[in-house]
């Protein structure tokens, strides 16, 4: 392991979408981790975006150089589960994006890999550090909602044709929509309020010729500490994308329209040092109305904090040095997993099924 001088060596493998903007981009800003070396089996964008970095053609040749320590899989999700045993093999921590395995079965043998290597695992779960999200437990920690009743969270977007032609579309395995956005919203959903008591799914395809998933709606029902409905929604028809959040309490409603703007910030080359990164413009705030039968209605903007999803590398940075506990633990990644299993099989039964987390790893 490092010394507390030593920068922790990370590679990278994969550098579509995910290794470039939401693994390379964070890690090259975060202080105490180095981006040693970059898996990219042809092309050569990496070397071109990071010259200093070395270029891998093979995860094998990545894993020859004994000065990365923490390697981070970035490729298609149908990958994640053979990549992560092969690391872990190699003594290396892993961090695994989203998400964390295709199976409940296969995360739990990850974890006790990891376990008996005495090794860190992890899931990319970012969207913790968005700033909406953090602009939620904020609001929710004030206690002007009064008793939460229900807690709405969407992710629309909107792509009219199927892309055929790319692995998320074209009916292979690890594709669609509740595999690709369903681990950010049932992550936040159990961050914010543990294990539900029931779920029902109903997990469909839209568009005209897709052969995956690209819409699906997740009923969570929670009975303690007080009854509670969580729905959890994503559609790729969404011309008119609904609210990010919604929750109603006994006392009042947050409503907040629009995605945290660090993905597209990232992808258009924005970098961290930027002080303009991760925050949410004015016209984009949520809105808190609450309602008093003495002083009537009263209705607020909230400003969004700041999003920065520095703050997950920073968090696994401290976890390898011994400063600080993981945030996000295997185990809450084999949970979300569990639930998308779960939310696939209600569906297909088209009923109500109870909850149980008793075969934890």
């Amino acid at each position: 392991m490092a010394g507390m001088h030593e920068p922790i060596g990370v590679g990278v493998v994969g550098f579509g979408l995910a290794g470039r903007v939401f693994h390379t981009a964070v890690l090259e800003a975060t202080p105490g981790l180095e981006l040693r070396c970059v898996v990219q089996r042809s092309g050569n964008d990496a070397v071109k975006a990071y010259p200093q970095v070395r270029q891998a053609h093979s995860l094998e040749e990545m894993l020859s150089d004994p000065g990365v320590q923490l390697v981070v899989i970035a490729t298609p999700s149908y990958s994640h589960f053979e990549l992560a045993q092969q690391c872990l093999r190699e003594q290396r921590h892993v961090v695994v994006d989203k998400p964390f395995t295709l199976k409940s079965e296969e995360a739990a043998v990850l974890i006790r890999m990891a376990r008996e290597r005495k090794l860190l695992l992890t899931a990319y779960q970012n969207r913790r550090w968005d700033g909406d999200f953090h602009t939620v437990r904020q609001v929710l920690a004030s206690g002007e909602l009064g008793r939460l009743v229900s807690y709405e969270s969407h992710l629309d977007r909107f792509r009219a044709a199927p892309r055929l032609d790319v692995w998320r579309e074209d009916g292979g395995p690890g594709g669609g929509t509740l595999f690709d956005l369903g681990p950010h919203l049932i992550d936040q959903a159990l961050t914010l309020f543990g294990k539900p008591e029931t779920i029902l799914a109903k997990v469909r395809v839209e568009r005209e010729n897709a052969v995956v998933d690209d819409a699906w709606d997740i009923f969570l029902e929670y009975e303690e500490p007080h009854p509670l409905t969580v729905l959890l929604r994503s559609t790729l028809t969404a011309c008119a994308p609904g609210p990010r959040f919604v929750l109603h309490g006994t006392k009042g409603s947050f409503t907040k329209f629009g995605v945290d703007p660090q993905e597209e910030q990232l992808r258009s080359g924005m970098r961290f040092n930027a002080p303009e990164l991760g925050e949410d413009p004015e016209t984009a705030w949520g809105e808190l109305k609450t309602c008093d039968d003495a002083e009537g209605t009263r209705v607020r903007k909230i400003p969004t904090l700041r999003g920065d999803y520095r703050g997950y590398y920073e968090n696994v940075r401290d976890a390898l040095l011994g400063k600080g506990e993981l945030a996000v633990k295997p185990e809450q990644a084999w949970r979300t997993t569990r639930l998308i299993e779960l939310a696939r099989e209600s569906s297909g039964q088209g009923r109500r099924l109870r909850v149980e987390f008793a075969k934890h790893p």
